[in-house]
């Protein structure tokens, strides 16, 4: 367990003067003229894990929905409909840009100021960056990147949008220099840094672990670059343990500081399991740790999922019926504290790339080294869940038995690993919605509710934060004009057909 110790959020006022001589007067001599990015460094990783606004808009009523973990029958969680409510697809972007990117890009600049670029918190800030953007270029395709955040620093009020390509093989780059510059030991931020508490390897490890997780992103478009960039991260050692997962503890208090699933979870019991995910836990060991029914009730022969497309008026035609108390919803005792963890990336999702790693180009190892690490990654998805309570744990047995009953297939090994890559991102819904697009993982039907806007086809991205199509107009109608509509349907650069 990590030693997590919250600083407060600060904010700083900046005073000047025209006239001469009243410079000392102007300064409160109790203040530092800069906010030390020890800070501002904890700030902006609660910020990248999402606060209650987004989580519930953009991480459950559009991405889990669309990715049938969860299922509901009220009408505005419409991501499983396909229908569209702009508010909710722009959330995320509306949430992160003036929260997490503005203050990334105000720690990177002070230390590009104050010339601390070989710093360790430098590539710190790299890495939580390429982070943040990664989500959102995944969410939204083309977006404000290298002028976004920048409108206090270099008054750049009207952000260009970049193509999604140069974003990407930016942030690869970002990630392979923060990478290199980091050699171990601890981090001058000590525990201002929420995530690995300093250290530095870990650091290292998720640098070169999100690098593995970008590069994959690329197969559909480039599949030798994506090789590439897989072996770079794998060679830079990636994830070797659950110890190195990349995660937030929150804190039971106000906004920021608590968890922002669980706080959905908190204000709006209106969510279910899908009837697809709980198909797939049949036999799981997971299940009674990740789901149980309305009262509690955890004991799997009682469970049931509820199917994906329906409201509250046709759920009565549905097979199973319009009780809602008869079906199951994420487990509150195990799951939905406020205080519970925000995973980024797990020990898990890398150990399944490196399967695909092996399987796609034997990297890893080798194709004879893909059911290691496929079992290496089914068993760290059951382990990790114990990092959200104690009650969460799965015995070794119960996993053996498990993997036993359901051993790696060579011949269906790319659908068997991102099936489970996307039942290890139960929770982590963008991060599902996003390997799914780039593998077609795990095989989901469509619904065709009345009134939807892709034919019944499921989303392939969200649309921009409409505020953005009247306050940076010219640079909106560019990228739409470049990428395509502002629709559901169309695709990000990475997501070629």
């Amino acid at each position: 367990m990590k030693n997590i110790f919250y600083l407060a959020v600060f904010s700083m006022l900046f005073f000047t003067s025209c006239d001469k001589g009243f410079e000392d007067i102007n300064v409160d001599p109790t203040y530092a003229p800069t906010l030390d990015v020890k800070y501002k460094f904890p700030q902006a990783v609660l910020y990248t894990a999402g606060q209650r606004y987004e989580s519930w808009r953009g991480n459950f009523i559009y991405c889990s929905v669309m990715m049938q973990h969860l299922a509901s029958t009220q009408g505005y969680w419409n991501g499983d409909k396909y229908t569209l409510s702009t508010s909710y697809a722009g959330a995320l972007w509306e949430a992160e840009y003036p929260q997490a990117i503005k203050t990334l890009e105000d720690m990177k600049a002070q230390l590009e100021a104050d010339e601390l670029t070989a710093s360790p918190e430098y590539a710190m800030v790299r890495i939580l960056r390429v982070f943040s953007f990664h989500r959102l270029t995944d969410i939204y395709g083309d977006i404000p990147y290298s002028e976004a955040g920048k409108g206090f620093i270099d008054g750049v009020l009207r952000p260009v949008y970049d193509d999604q390509e140069f974003i990407y093989k930016d942030m690869l780059n970002e990630l392979k220099e923060a990478s290199d510059a980091l050699s171990g030991g601890t981090s001058a931020l000590g525990t201002s840094d929420i995530i690995f508490n300093g250290d530095l390897t870990k650091w290292k490890k998720w640098a070169n672990s999100m690098m593995l997780r970008l590069g994959l992103r690329l197969v559909k478009r480039d599949p030798a670059l994506a090789q590439q960039w897989a072996q770079t991260a794998i060679e830079g050692g990636v994830m070797t343990s659950n110890e190195d997962i990349a995660y937030v503890i929150h804190q039971s208090g106000n906004g920021i500081l608590q968890n922002g699933n669980s706080e959905v979870f908190l204000a709006d019991r209106s969510s279910r399991i899908s009837k697809t995910f709980m198909d797939f836990l049949q036999g799981d060991p997971r299940m009674p740790v990740l789901v149980a029914l309305p009262d509690g009730n955890n004991d799997v022969a009682v469970q049931k999922g509820l199917p994906n497309g329906y409201d509250g008026t046709t759920i009565a035609n549905a097979p199973g019926g319009d009780d809602m108390s008869t079906y199951s919803e994420v487990n509150s005792n195990t799951l939905q504290g406020l205080d519970a963890p925000m995973f980024f990336q797990t020990y898990a999702e890398v150990e399944f790339m490196l399967a695909e790693s092996a399987v796609r180009w034997g990297l890893a190892g080798g194709a004879a080294a893909a059911e290691d690490h496929y079992n290496a990654g089914v068993t760290a998805a059951m382990k990790f869940l114990e990092l959200y309570s104690e009650d969460a744990a799965i015995d070794d047995a119960d996993i053996a038995t498990y993997l036993a009953d359901n051993p790696y297939d060579p011949a269906n090994a790319l659908e068997q690993i991102n099936t489970q890559y996307w039942a290890a991102t139960f929770l982590n819904e963008y991060e599902a919605f996003a390997n799914w697009r780039r593998t077609g993982f795990p095989v989901l039907t469509p619904v065709n509710y009345p009134g939807n806007v892709t034919n019944g086809t499921i989303p392939r991205r969200l649309t921009y934060f409409t505020g953005e199509a009247v306050t940076n107009k010219e640079n909106y109608d560019a990228a739409v004009a470049s990428q395509g509509p502002d629709l559901l349907t169309t695709r990000v650069w990475w997501d070629a057909e």
